[in-house]
């Protein structure tokens, strides 16, 4: 199945490309909003700062391109801050507006545990392998109606959501063993 990688700066564009290579996955990698724009099924990475992604995407059109191709059909997998980056807004380094393709709100882990979270965590779903999954974040969405998948640190959180044919995780799927290359066959099949 033909994917559209998104080449963005702010990800680990090299390391996601090989994993969905590895589960099946025509891709082609591109920061071209006209091909971005029309996809049918694209990928958004992300890691670092939710602001500089965000002014990323603006700076090229690419929040527009992905806009139409959701609203044209195409399914969409956010990964990361990828994956914050469909929410509604983030509090990170003041309050910047995502791309509202899900409703909810990125904020800080607040708590006794250490920020950022980095390492293995179990993920209770309903959609996804039940499993542990690698994560390295220091924010996420605490709760979101779209919600397909929680976790644990410090307190409950969202760790994938689903609105129609726009998906997410926070954790890395590429980083995340078995259960990770299985999100990503599942998406790289998903008609």
């Amino acid at each position: 199945m033909s994917v559209v990688l998104i080449d963005s700066p702010v990800a680990n564009v090299a390391n996601i490309a090989r994993a969905l290579r590895a589960a099946g996955a025509d891709l082609l990698v591109t920061k071209d909003a006209d091909a971005i724009a029309g996809a049918r099924k694209l990928v958004l990475p992300g890691v670092g700062s939710f602001i500089a992604a965000m002014q990323w995407l603006q700076a090229n059109a690419i929040d527009d391109a992905i806009k139409r191709a959701v609203h044209d059909g195409a399914a969409l997998l956010g990964i990361c801050v990828g994956h914050q980056l469909l929410f509604d807004l983030s509090y990170e380094m003041g309050t910047t507006p995502g791309l509202g393709l899900v409703r909810g709100e990125v904020r800080k882990f607040e708590g006794p545990l250490p920020v950022p979270q980095i390492g293995w965590n179990k993920v209770t779903s309903s959609v996804l392998p039940e499993a542990s999954y690698y994560f390295v974040n220091s924010y996420a969405a605490l709760d979101s109606p779209h919600a397909v998948a929680r976790a644990d640190y410090g307190g409950p959180f969202v760790a994938a959501v689903q609105n129609g044919r726009v998906f997410g995780v926070q954790f890395h799927p590429e980083k995340s063993s078995k259960a990770g290359l299985q999100v990503l066959r599942s998406f790289v099949a998903w008609t």
